[in-house]
């Protein structure tokens, strides 16, 4: 097995010491910035495996969201039963909202991918791979170029998170009404 493999396994597993370290890494990530720019992958095995490579261009972005739902503005003329209720069913992932949040902070980045590294009692924390489109290391590699052309990303519902939340990572029988969206055909809800 690879190196990578080995991170894996003990990511998943956590116990003893490892369960520690992330404990201190969460009090530490409290502190920080809603939004932090880090220079390295907390979890290089799943950054690699979503397209992280370590060269200019490539930036890594740590987001925190609050969980706990969400809620509608003060509701001033409650007169259906329908506008007593404040919760608002947002039908986004965390994961989604994170990404979306980390485009918006850094304007001339699209985001690549993002992942998990963590969650607290009020929080939830990923990590987002967000590539420069004007960098000329990335422009030249014909391996990420195809994302230059790509603008708004997150925002858009098209990385991989966005479809998940959208039903659209199945294929076949039973899929039929997912695509092109929910919306399209006359649906809110999966």
């Amino acid at each position: 097995m690879g190196a990578y493999k080995y991170i894996r396994d003990a990511w998943k597993d956590q116990q003893g010491a490892l369960k520690a370290i992330q404990k201190q890494r969460q009090i530490q990530w409290d502190e920080d910035p809603v939004t932090l720019r880090i220079d390295r992958p907390t979890r290089i095995d799943r950054a690699r495996s979503l397209g992280y490579r370590a060269k200019p261009g490539f930036i890594l972005v740590r987001q925190r969201v609050d969980r706990g739902g969400r809620q509608r503005p003060q509701i001033r003329h409650p007169r259906r039963p329908r506008h007593s209720s404040r919760r608002k069913d947002l039908r986004m992932s965390y994961q989604w909202v994170a990404e979306q949040r980390a485009q918006n902070k850094f304007v001339n980045c699209t985001v690549l991918n993002s992942y998990f590294v963590g969650k607290g009692k009020e929080h939830y924390y990923f990590e987002v791979i967000l590539v420069d489109r004007d960098h000329p290391q990335i422009i030249h590699d014909e391996r990420i170029n195809w994302i230059c052309d790509k603008r708004g990303r997150a925002s858009r519902g098209l990385t991989s998170a966005a479809r998940r939340s959208r039903a659209l990572h199945g294929k076949g029988i039973g899929y039929e009404k997912m695509r092109p969206s929910l919306r399209a055909h006359g649906r809110t809800a999966r």
